[in-house]
């Protein structure tokens, strides 16, 4: 009741209504998107040739976009673009002054960097989607996954299609990424995971019913109950983990102004388990996919990295893992700082027992966050990658491996954190509150 109370109140607050509603309304626009079809080719041979291929990397990227590659939409390329490039200039940023610079500026530096990521972006749908008409041409002569037998993807193949289908698909993606951009901004959740999220989500039911379909009146209680546990059990551990900090105790030093007496506090600095949330594998599986489109344009040795790469081989989950690893220690070291976080401090005349302000503190944080970081990526690694390694092991149905599951539950705590922190900024209760009265958001657990 505690729930339904919680989500009655989103409508006592205008703001965070007209919020909710922009957020559902913008989702809306991105789901109408997914099934307007790209001229000049045949969706309905494309869906077969996908569905053929849905436990490989073809798979995977018809799953972040949300089903749009095996519709052939406008919006096939989907979100990964941005993320590609967003990759990119976070690296650059570490190994280029200027850009590091950049970071370094507050308000102007982040438009700046954003302005040139979506520079990035359309670079990389122009290659992308180049690539994508050269496979769907491929597919007509059945150079792909012999696929001649179900017709001809491409109605009139040339360069007229590839000029066309490149303007589409990198308009679609352009206008993905500024949907993503307007929901940050005007709605609730981060716009770019929720619109991952959403393509994930929507897969759900289809999974469920071709499931249902394929095994009519032969339909297995026990691969039923197998899938339904490993989902529960990895919907636990993130929920667990996400929600696990480590504590490091803060005190405020006594001063005296005037006739009143400051400070004298005692507070924590919470550090997240898994200070990167669900970047990581969106990270990774982007970097992975990164291949294929290399390969369509005839690059030595991308054609036999992608051939090793197949999804759910011991070298595709190798990769990943290590991917996963990296991102997880290198997204924290952008979003963390540990010296910006000690100069703080020092400002605030606060300091951590028994170390010294200034470099000893920003050294004791950041060797914490080293330990923690370092189970946090392995719990990550673990999640994306265990339980779809025990479905392949005793042939069970997993169509959803952990990586969905883990963005899926990431992104909906992280929205729920957002809803929650308005009520109780307007004295309503949040959505796991009780009794009618406003409460603290829970803190994460400690660990």
């Amino acid at each position: 009741m505690a729930l339904f109370s919680g989500f009655q109140n989103i409508g006592k607050v205008p703001e965070l209504r007209n919020r909710v509603a922009y957020t559902v309304f913008m989702m809306a626009v991105y789901r109408v998107g997914v099934f307007v079809t790209i001229p000049g080719v045949d969706r309905n041979v494309m869906q077969a040739v996908v569905s053929k291929q849905s436990g490989g990397l073809l798979g995977l990227f018809n799953m972040f976009s949300g089903g749009a590659l095996g519709n052939l939409s406008i919006f096939a390329l989907g979100i990964m673009p941005y993320v590609s490039a967003s990759i990119v200039l976070q690296l650059l940023a570490m190994v280029y002054k200027p850009l590091e610079e950049l970071q370094k500026e507050g308000e102007q530096g982040t438009r700046k960097i954003n302005q040139y990521t979506r520079y990035g972006t359309i670079m990389l749908s122009l290659m992308q989607s180049f690539g994508i008409t050269m496979s769907l041409e491929a597919l007509n002569n059945g150079d792909l996954s012999g696929s001649a037998a179900v017709g001809d993807v491409v109605v009139h193949p040339g360069w007229g299609f590839r000029i066309m289908s490149m303007i589409t698909l990198t308009t679609g993606t352009c206008f993905m990424m500024w949907v993503g951009e307007q929901i940050t901004e005007r709605g609730i959740g981060n716009g770019i995971s929720l619109i991952i999220f959403a393509g994930i989500v929507d897969g759900i039911p289809n999974g469920v019913y071709q499931y249902f379909e394929t095994n009519k009146g032969n339909i297995q209680p026990l691969n039923i109950a197998a899938v339904t546990a490993i989902i529960l059990v990895t919907v636990a551990t993130i929920v667990f983990f996400e929600r696990g900090q480590r504590r490091i105790p803060i005190y405020y030093a006594r001063r005296n102004v005037g006739r009143r007496v400051y400070g004298g506090q005692t507070s924590f600095l919470p550090l997240r388990v898994n200070t990167s949330g669900t970047i990581p594998p969106i990270f990774a599986s982007s970097l992975l996919m990164f291949p294929a489109t290399l390969a369509n344009f005839k690059i030595p040795g991308m054609s036999a990295l992608q051939e090793l790469l197949q999804r759910g081989d011991w070298a595709f989950n190798s990769f990943y893992v290590v991917l996963i690893i990296f991102f997880c220690y290198f997204y924290t070291a952008v979003t963390f700082q540990p010296v910006d976080v000690a100069e703080n401090l020092k400002k605030q005349q606060a300091f951590i027992p028994s170390i010294r302000q200034g470099k000893q503190t920003a050294d004791y944080i950041d060797h914490v966050l080293s330990r923690i970081t370092f189970g946090g990526s392995v719990y990550v690694a673990a999640v994306c990658v265990v339980p779809s390694i025990i479905s392949e092991m005793f042939h069970i149905p997993f169509r959803w491996g952990g990586t969905s599951i883990m963005i899926v539950v990431g992104v909906a705590l992280d929205t729920v954190n957002q809803i929650e922190a308005h009520l109780i900024t307007r004295n309503y209760e949040g959505l796991s509150g009780a009794g009618g009265k406003a409460t603290k958001i829970r803190g994460r657990r400690d660990i």
